[in-house]
């Protein structure tokens, strides 16, 4: 039996039809149907196939609605501080030392090369994005 006639898959896509996303709300509804899977279902083949098909939706809609904005490195660094509820203690692995982590985010000195390594290693994100 192919997937297109398996009863689950047949089931899956009657009960909430995939459709392309086109708003916020359609967002959150794709995505608490795919939450809803994963948190109360064994994930068969036809359940991980409907999921494909969800995700591959949600990455369309986030590639042409979520924008990124136009941040510095340090506004970046600055948020992801404030984000995680940082101190200034919590970055010296990066910076060496807390007057330079204080002289970075007072604009006194410059991210270096090993800053911005120690950046992407820490907060799990490319070094390219404090540039």
């Amino acid at each position: 039996m192919s997937v297109l006639e398996s009863p689950k898959y047949i089931e899956l896509i009657t009960s909430f039809p995939p459709r392309p996303i086109k708003s916020e709300a359609d967002y959150d509804a794709v995505q608490n149907v795919i939450d809803d899977l994963l948190d109360n279902e064994q994930i068969t083949p036809d359940i991980q196939d409907y999921l494909n098909i969800l995700s591959l939706l949600i990455q369309e809609y986030e590639k042409q609605a979520v924008s990124i904005p136009n941040i510095s490195g340090l506004e970046l660094l600055k948020g992801l501080i404030e984000e995680w509820n940082l101190k200034q203690k919590d970055l010296v692995p990066i910076f060496k030392t807390e007057s330079i982590v204080s002289d970075v985010l007072n604009e006194k000195r410059k991210f270096t090369v090993e800053h911005l390594e120690k950046l992407g290693e820490f907060f799990n994100i490319s070094p390219a994005a404090f540039l």
